[in-house]
């Protein structure tokens, strides 16, 4: 069976993704769909709107055939650590293709970035950090670098500051470092931009806009345009009886008293807390009381709002440093979901796999797993409400999906 992957958030699902599964199944004549799926924490660094298995649950129904978790290490990591993590574990499932979304469309410009990047790595690195002794953030060093190694090129090449090339660009970077036998394949992204609210004359939004426009009316039913019914229906179904989505806002009293708790000494030991912003995080956490006005008085020129929340998700899952710096392998094929279809490829493919398949968590013992058990059930607990408790030890109760 031929196997094509793709690197997932589904936070939530909707009709991009749809276009997505369907684009890529067509394009690379694949038998079988396989997500690579974040967990309760994302790579902008932030609590998932709804946890893994809603996400799972609405991604099956609409085509993917396998979905597997992407660990905590990487679903929360900076882009190029985030891809090599899903690449990794795309190759070990033995896939044949990779595809993503991305603003340019074609492949061919990210073979030539990549070519240029790699021939003039050395300088390309020498500027990013002349930059960022000027005070520019990581992203815009990045920026400023690349234009300038690239000023006199004529090839034709992948606009980095977009975020799915950005993405795109480190997904192809990783596959080549690794020699890997998959290959990438990319589609052009359709109609919503990453950060553009709804229209309400068109048929896809961003997930960004979706989840705007939930906070912002609490209503569910307005975005039947934009997501398959399965998803709505999911999302209906949360609802009701979660009461609550995840988000700092709904988390900030468990984070604030985190970070109030902790000694300035404690909080750099965090992942990505550095440079001494400890002491700001610190500072406004005592002075907000809400999350907005906390990133107000931290976000600055030097730290992106991506980044700081980043440090948060750290701080908020107790993940240091030190734990970062052991894990740099996926070591394990964490089974989320699956259809009779995806069965039917892993039970075809498991003596090839080149990862331990996990299916049932209580089984395994890998410090790398025990990071996304405590994940989850930090987020379980942001999502207490005065009404509702939720449970914790969920990894150990739900076996994976099956349609």
């Amino acid at each position: 069976m031929k196997a094509t992957g793709i690197v997932v958030e589904h936070n939530p699902f909707h009709n991009g993704h749809l276009y997505h599964i369907k684009e890529s199944r067509k394009k690379t004549t694949a038998d079988v769909i396989i997500a690579v799926m974040s967990g309760n924490f994302l790579q902008r660094g932030e609590p998932a709107l709804v946890n893994k298995w809603t996400r799972t649950d609405m991604a099956l129904k609409a085509g993917v055939d396998l979905v597997i978790e992407l660990p905590y290490v990487f679903a929360t990591a900076q882009a190029s650590d985030f891809a090599r993590g899903s690449i990794e574990l795309l190759e070990a499932l033995g896939c044949d293709s990779f595809c993503f979304g991305s603003e340019v469309g074609t492949i061919e410009p990210f073979y030539h970035t990549y070519e240029v990047l790699t021939s003039q790595q050395e300088f390309y690195q020498s500027l990013i950090k002349q930059y960022m002794k000027l005070g520019l953030s990581y992203p815009k060093a990045l920026n400023e670098a690349y234009a300038e190694v690239t000023k006199n090129n004529k090839l034709e090449l992948v606009d980095l500051s977009k975020p799915n090339n950005i993405l795109g660009y480190h997904y192809l970077e990783a596959a080549n470092q690794m020699n890997a036998n998959i290959k990438p394949v990319t589609l052009q992204r359709i109609v919503a931009n990453y950060h553009d609210d709804i229209d309400q004359n068109q048929s896809i939004a961003s997930a960004t806009g979706i989840r705007k426009a939930i906070f912002d009316s609490g209503s569910i039913e307005s975005l039947r345009n934009f997501m398959p019914q399965s998803s709505l229906n999911e999302l209906l179904k949360w609802k009701n009886s979660i009461g609550v989505f995840g988000s700092w806002q709904q988390f900030w009293p468990i984070l604030r008293f985190t970070i109030i708790r902790s000694s300035l000494k404690e909080l750099a030991t965090y992942a990505e807390v550095t440079e001494g912003i400890e002491h700001l995080i610190y500072e406004a956490a005592s002075q907000s009381e809400t999350f907005e006005v906390f990133m107000k008085r931290v976000k600055s020129k030097r730290y992106t709002w991506t980044r700081i929340q980043r440090m948060l998700t750290h701080i908020y899952t107790g993940f240091t440093w030190e734990e970062l710096r052991s894990h740099q392998n996926p070591t394990y094929l964490r089974v989320l979901g699956m259809t009779q279809n995806g069965q039917k490829y892993l039970n075809q493919n498991k003596k090839n796999l080149s990862l331990p398949l996990v299916s049932r968590v209580a089984a395994t013992k890998d410090s790398l797993l025990d990071f996304d058990i405590r994940a989850t059930d930090l987020y379980q607990l942001g999502l207490q409400s005065s009404k509702i408790t939720q449970p914790t030890g969920l990894d150990y109760r739900k076996p994976p999906i099956i349609l």
